[in-house]
């Protein structure tokens, strides 16, 4: 007797796509399962079956060689219509399966117990399911074993389409920041090209470096597993290796930067103070092509109760100080400013040996604070 349709076939066919499991190879997670339940039931077959619009298919199976079979032969289609474990202890006294192929020919079935795979829905794709060539009856830790595995077999596929899904959408929000950036950074080059004033290019500049850190920022935050925290080496020489790339050849650039991982938010703070004095020293610390270094160092107290942020140049520092105006003070209050978020101290001064920043940085995490770069 073959099954009617289910009352939601469409919804139920489209959910079962949805999935991804059809046709794919064979898993051990699943193969698994079909060897538990075949033991625990002591039964030569068992599979997970998923019933198809015109077959149903086995994604993981014991006992039995055909990897699917048409649904004229099919148990698990009438069992997809009930909302629990259905158990037929004699298939030749069932009305739904006496007539079937697979009792009335040479596999014999005698006996079927199947655990229909329903979705958070409520909408059924499949069976787990166990056979025998003898008549039998279930004890009921056998029929709370298989209804325990047929849950977790649901809930196994339903994260997996999720976790699939959760990159799709990832990887399409990633593209759009990606362009959004680009358009933004775009539009700041183009409007620096076209100004004269000294204040507004470095406030285009400011700006432009800005947006080149967030698009480093998002590049570490897309990479990495936790999706608020980055790792902050990678990330200081992505942003770091940008203004090197702009830097005169007489302008070396040093990075010692300990391995912890922060909150996307301190990164991008810290980032802008980091891009800031690299551009203002890359820019004033070393006048008429005299060499030197900018050195960036970060590492962590012995408590690890703070982080600590160190920028130095060698240049000319106090020497011969350059007259304060508009542009030298935007370059300090966005550095003030960007301190100021993540509550971190912060020092400026102007030595004989160059300028020296000093940030300590309270880390929210103390006892975790130090952790490896994934």
């Amino acid at each position: 007797m073959r099954a009617q349709l289910h009352p939601k076939q469409s919804e139920r066919l489209a959910h079962l796509r949805e999935l991804g499991i059809l046709d794919t190879e064979a898993e051990s997670q699943f193969d698994e399962v079909v060897d538990l339940a075949s033991k625990i039931c002591d039964v030569p077959i068992s599979l997970i079956s998923l019933v198809d619009e015109t077959r149903q298919w086995f994604k993981a199976r014991v006992g039995l060689d055909a990897p699917q079979t048409d649904l004229d032969r099919s148990i698990c289609s009438h069992v997809i219509l009930q909302d629990d474990l259905v158990e037929i202890c004699d298939t030749t006294l069932d009305l739904r399966t006496a007539d079937n192929p697979l009792v009335m020919g040479e596999e014999h079935i005698r006996f079927y117990a199947g655990m229909p795979l329903i979705s958070g829905e409520g909408l059924p794709i499949g069976t787990l399911c166990v056979l025998d060539t003898e008549p039998r009856v279930l004890t009921d830790l056998q029929r709370t074993t298989l209804r325990v595995l047929g849950a977790q077999l649901m809930r196994q596929m339903e994260l997996r389409l999720a976790l699939h899904q959760a990159a799709v959408l990832r990887d399409e929000i990633d593209h759009r920041v990606k362009n959004s950036l680009q358009t933004v950074a775009s539009v700041v080059r183009m409007y620096k090209s076209r100004v004269d004033n000294a204040a507004a290019i470095e406030a285009l500049s400011a700006v432009e470096r800005r947006i080149d850190a967030v698009a480093m920022l998002h590049q570490e935050l897309y990479q990495t597993s936790q999706s608020n925290r980055v790792s902050l080496a990678p990330y200081l020489v992505r942003v770091a290796s940008l203004l090197e790339a702009s830097a005169p050849s007489n302008v070396r650039l040093d990075m010692d930067v300990c391995e912890v991982q922060v909150e996307s938010s301190t990164a991008a703070n810290i980032g802008m103070i980091v891009s800031e004095f690299t551009a203002n020293a890359i820019k004033h610390a070393f006048p008429g092509g005299r060499r030197g270094t900018v050195a960036i160092t970060v590492e962590m107290s012995q408590d690890h109760s703070e982080m600590r942020v160190h920028c130095r140049d060698d240049g000319i520092g106090n020497a011969n100080p350059a007259e304060e105006t508009e542009v030298t003070r935007l370059g300090q209050r966005l550095m003030q400013a960007a301190a100021l978020q993540i509550g971190a101290e912060f020092t400026l001064e102007a030595r004989a040996d160059g300028y020296h920043l000093n940030m300590q940085v309270p880390m929210k995490d103390a006892p975790n604070a130090e952790l490896a770069a994934e």
